[in-house]
């Protein structure tokens, strides 16, 4: 059996916000593999956060984000009481999200905000670029480009621009807070701003 050390557990809460016995169980199923003991939390905290999804969140906080005086964003995130919107790990998330919304300009604030008429393009576009291929190739194709698409213009499913890693979605960043405060927490809108030309999001 590997031996988990206390502070491959301290490492483990730090980067996670997870409890202790949660990590040092992650640890240990995952043999001391520290990435794949994430993995595991994040699987474990994207439960969670599922299951405190149908729970109302009207308290929250909305922030700003200036780059330079040329680009500029508003964000409004939500959460169940006044009490987590207060605290350090609330702020910290708001602010990190307005800076990578300046950072990464999504188009929308998930999937589900993208028009009908947007998608059909996106997919007649892909289908023209692998046409003569055997339809069931093809339809994974479009289904690949089209995940690719989701990942370059909605929020949710974007690479969080901090996370060194690069495979933290903002969605993952979301849900890792939901595990560690307790509370649902949704992302409502965004817009930003940059010299002349405005993406704004959609509410959820």
């Amino acid at each position: 059996m590997t031996t988990i050390s206390a502070e491959a557990v301290k490492n483990l809460r730090e980067k996670t916000g997870a409890g202790m016995m949660e990590c040092k169980k992650a640890l240990v199923e995952s043999n001391g593999d520290f990435e794949k003991a994430i993995d595991l939390l994040r699987q474990k905290g994207l439960a969670s956060a599922l299951k405190k999804a149908g729970r109302q969140a009207s308290e929250g906080a909305i922030d700003a984000y200036i780059h330079m005086g040329k680009i500029g964003c508003m964000v409004e995130v939500n959460c169940e009481t006044d009490f987590v919107a207060r605290t350090d790990d609330f702020k910290e998330l708001v602010k990190d999200i307005a800076m990578h919304i300046a950072a990464a300009n999504p188009i929308y604030l998930s999937r589900a905000d993208v028009p009908a008429e947007v998608l059909e393009r996106e997919k007649d576009i892909y289908r023209a670029q692998v046409s003569g291929k055997p339809p069931q190739i093809v339809q994974k194709i479009v289904e690949g480009k089209l995940e690719k698409f989701y990942a370059d213009t909605c929020l949710l499913d974007q690479i969080f621009i901090k996370d060194p890693d690069q495979k933290k979605k903002i969605q993952d960043l979301v849900n890792e807070k939901i595990a560690k405060l307790g509370e649902n927490i949704v992302v409502r809108r965004f817009a930003r701003f940059q010299l002349g030309e405005i993406t704004a999001g959609k509410a959820s």
